[in-house]
């Protein structure tokens, strides 16, 4: 059986950094919201080690939040983050405190004593950076632990108990402010819980093929494709599971990036023979936006409008006994609040909230488990060229969003199509391409006078946007030469008629967010 790390979740906004750090070492791990473990629930998943998470509670408030006793009563390795920490000492026989002196940001532990975490990282004598975040601290040690490490403000920043392999932390290793944290929890995962680090993509693949063949048997299976990264590869895993009991619908709404709906039919229809159905209903998106020019009102007419055009192919065929989408784990994964009620967000547009339910259908995730880096490495994993599998995020609603604050026509498709399809052409010469976590052309609801060659001309302006980030949560603008940023200034407007004028975009995220609607 794979080595597996449970990772029991109080609420803190970088619960699934930890799971990305345990994961990119080669073992698997899973979230659990702290009010959905039980004792089934740890049998049955048989846990190598246990990670407790920090969280906005206090340890101190009646009621906080608590890990199940029976993690301690297991016999397997425990380590606490932050208030997983607090928690843990609190119900071992230790006491947390509310402490005048709390520690944000950047912060320097001095180490004490040599622990079984430490082994390689980190020396006796030392001072090492990490990034802490806590009001309530350590104020008297549960039985059996010793301090190996202290910071100004936390006087118990790192516990050790060295015969029940348990170890705590009051700051955060799983973020990247902590330079040598993703160290720390390997030492405790490899060297304290004895995991392999064997955990592959290629394994994942046949586990995944084997759990669709299980669950679908002999029924048809219908995957709704935008084209998109999430979906193709549903798709893709998919096939390979069952082959012709699936069937691929691409309902192409008319607000692609220039050449992507041809791709798309080619790619699934001609390279992977996977049946698909391909139905062009730009003229009825068109339609259904009207002169809306309200983000949210476009948004929901797209949405509701896919609904309906999926539903209505899937009768034509004649039905499927399951749905298959693109559900990644970030969006399955519960949240916590203050009171310990868990809230969940699914994204809506592309998986079709509704559909299973209306045409009598079960769900088929198979990238449930996953984050997107891992659905792109098992997108490779599956033949997809890297190319596609390394594609810029694409909203679901495309391009009708990246036409702000004026009517859409496809007139306007047209010159935005041509203008992003410049602007990303020059990103790849220029080897920037992966360096960019997305890039686009917005087109703005204004015009401007201009004068090309001896003549006047009011044409639109185009807002160009680049952002590297790590989540798509937070963005800075690329910082691009002006040189660079000149060269495409002149193609756009040089050839694309309609527009004039050219400007970039510096805003981060936050105070910005990523797309202008």
């Amino acid at each position: 059986m794979t080595d597996r790390i449970l990772i029991i979740d109080f609420g803190s906004q970088v619960t699934q950094l930890i799971a990305r750090r345990v994961r990119e070492s080669g073992i698997y791990s899973e979230i659990v919201p702290f009010n959905s473990v039980d004792d089934a629930l740890l049998e049955n998943f048989a846990p190598n080690g246990v990670i407790l998470s920090g969280g906005p509670a206090s340890v101190t408030w009646e009621e906080s939040p608590r890990a199940p006793q029976k993690v301690f009563e297991m016999d397997v390795p425990v380590f606490g983050i932050c208030y997983g920490q607090q928690t843990m000492m609190e119900q071992l026989g230790g006491k947390v405190e509310t402490s005048d002196h709390r520690e944000f940001g950047r912060a320097y532990v001095d180490i004490q004593e040599d622990c079984e975490i430490f082994q390689g990282v980190w020396a006796t004598g030392g001072k090492e950076q990490v990034w802490m975040s806590h009001g309530d601290r350590v104020g008297k040690l549960a039985p059996g632990f010793r301090v190996v490490a202290t910071s100004e403000g936390a006087p118990y920043a790192v516990v050790a108990n060295d015969e029940k392999r348990y170890y705590a932390v009051q700051f955060h290793p799983e973020v990247v402010h902590t330079p040598h944290g993703a160290e720390l929890l390997r030492n405790f995962t490899h060297n304290v819980c004895g995991c392999k680090g064997d955990w592959t993509m290629a394994a994942f693949k046949d586990q995944a093929i084997a759990k669709i063949r299980e669950q679908v048997g002999d029924g048809k299976v219908i995957c709704g494709l935008s084209g998109g990264v999430d979906s193709s590869v549903t798709a893709v895993l998919t096939h390979e599971a069952i082959g012709d009991q699936l069937t691929c619908v691409f309902v192409d709404h008319g607000f692609m990036r220039q050449g992507e709906a041809e791709q798309v039919v080619d790619m699934f229809r001609n390279q992977y023979n996977i049946p698909l159905v391909h139905r062009d209903a730009s003229d009825e998106f068109l339609s259904a936006i009207g002169d809306s020019v309200d983000p949210e009102v476009k948004r929901k007419a797209i949405g509701k409008l896919f609904i309906e055009v999926f539903e209505e192919e899937a009768k034509k065929i004649g039905g499927a006994d399951f749905l298959a989408q693109g559900t990644l784990y970030p969006d399955v994964i519960e949240s916590v609040s203050f009171t310990g009620g868990p809230s969940v967000t699914i994204k809506s547009h592309h998986n079709v909230g509704g559909l299973p339910e209306r045409m009598n259908m079960k769900l088929v995730e198979p990238l449930r488990e996953l984050f997107k880096d891992e659905v792109r490495v098992l997108g490779e994993e599956l033949g997809l060229p890297h190319s596609f599998v390394g594609r810029h995020p694409f909203p679901g609603p495309g391009l009708a969003i990246r036409i702000p604050g004026q009517p859409i026509t496809v007139e306007k498709l047209d010159i935005l199509r041509k203008a992003d399809a410049i602007y990303l052409e020059e990103i790849q010469k220029a080897g920037l391409y992966d360096a960019i976590w997305q890039a686009f052309a917005v087109l703005l609801p204004v015009r401007t006078v201009g004068v090309m060659g001896d003549g006047r001309t009011y044409d639109y302006v185009c807002a160009l946007r680049a952002v590297t980030s790590t989540d798509g949560m937070t963005a800075d603008f690329y910082h691009f030469d002006h040189e660079f940023l000149g060269r495409v200034t002149n193609r756009i407007i040089n050839e694309v008629n309609g527009i004039n004028r050219v400007v970039y975009d510096y805003t981060s995220k936050p105070p910005g967010t990523i797309e202008w609607e």
